[in-house]
């Protein structure tokens, strides 16, 4: 038989953690090959991009979304456990598809769906070019990577955070090819400010950091920032960043936009999750593909 599709494994997978104990994911993907009878032949077969075996990659697009949906949870990394509402989805005997995870707020939101268009027919996804289904398909999966980073990066610790964030800038460059160019400051007396880096590769200029790793629907307001650049101004500091797991306000963001002789940029929980991406922190690249277009000036000219 051929691997499912990754949608119909969401109902073997609660199934497999219906028990209400922490699974590993690999003892899940092995109750799930055991219970749906999946051959070992079957899990060999590799995606194209032969980096992943197509069920491991399927068995773990089905954990995505029941997790975005609710149904199950991971209170600790790399461990995930059902929730009551799995439990009411396995007991309400009704096919726990697309459409039945579609019932949750927070699942229609990270699959950009709502009721009205949960339906669309398969001819009129095909009114798309192939090139937007790409994009599409590409977005998505960057959404998904996005959320499962956060989900990681929540789970540090306040100090473990901290470094995470030093770790981007150096990644991103600041500092780059100097010794020591970026350090968390010491947590029993830090002033204000959790990290400093240099700015560029002579380490003309410090850069100062605040680092708040609050939950992604708290909103961080004016007088935090009104606190850091106290903080800055405290070290005669002229440039400070602001990174947090939450959002700004937008108070908070037009207090950063008019200060005069100091400077704060603004990151918060979306744009970590794309830095992270871009510099490949906390993520490694599984495939890259080339796409091309028709050269219509190479065939305009005479041969």
């Amino acid at each position: 038989m051929a691997v499912p599709k990754f949608f119909e494994f969401f109902e073997g997978f609660l199934q497999t953690v219906q028990d209400g104990s922490l699974h590993t994911a690999k003892e899940v993907r092995e109750r799930i090959a055991e219970t749906m009878q999946i051959t070992a032949e079957d899990r060999a077969e590799m995606l194209p991009s032969g980096k992943q075996s197509t069920f491991d990659n399927r068995v773990a697009w089905a954990r995505t979304y029941l997790d975005k949906a609710g149904l199950i949870e991971t209170p600790q990394r790399g461990r995930y456990r059902i929730t009551e509402a799995g439990l009411q989805a396995l007991r309400s005997g009704e096919v726990i598809d697309l459409k039945y995870l579609e019932q949750s707020e927070s699942f229609r939101q990270f699959h950009k769906t709502d009721s009205a268009d949960s339906t669309s027919s398969d001819a009129e996804e095909k009114n798309e070019s192939p090139m937007e289904i790409l994009d599409s398909a590409f977005e998505e999966v960057n959404a998904a990577l996005a959320s499962q980073l956060m989900d990681e990066v929540m789970k540090l610790s306040p100090a473990g955070f901290e470094k995470l964030v030093v770790k981007l800038l150096l990644q991103m460059g600041y500092g780059n090819g100097i010794d020591g160019a970026g350090r968390v400051t010491p947590q029993s007396n830090d002033g204000g400010i959790d990290g400093i880096i240099k700015e560029d590769q002579l380490g003309f200029s410090n850069i100062y950091i605040q680092a708040k790793q609050w939950a992604q629907d708290q909103t961080v307001g004016k007088p935090e920032l009104q606190k850091f650049v106290g903080a800055l101004q405290g070290q005669q500091a002229q440039k400070g960043l602001f990174i947090t797991t939450a959002r700004f306000s937008s108070g908070a963001v037009e207090y950063a936009e008019k200060l005069l002789g100091t400077k704060v940029v603004l990151v918060d929980g979306s744009m970590l999750s794309k830095l992270m991406i871009r510099h490949n922190v906390g993520v490694s690249v599984e495939h890259v593909y080339e796409v091309k277009r028709l050269d219509s000036d190479f065939f305009s000219e005479e041969f």
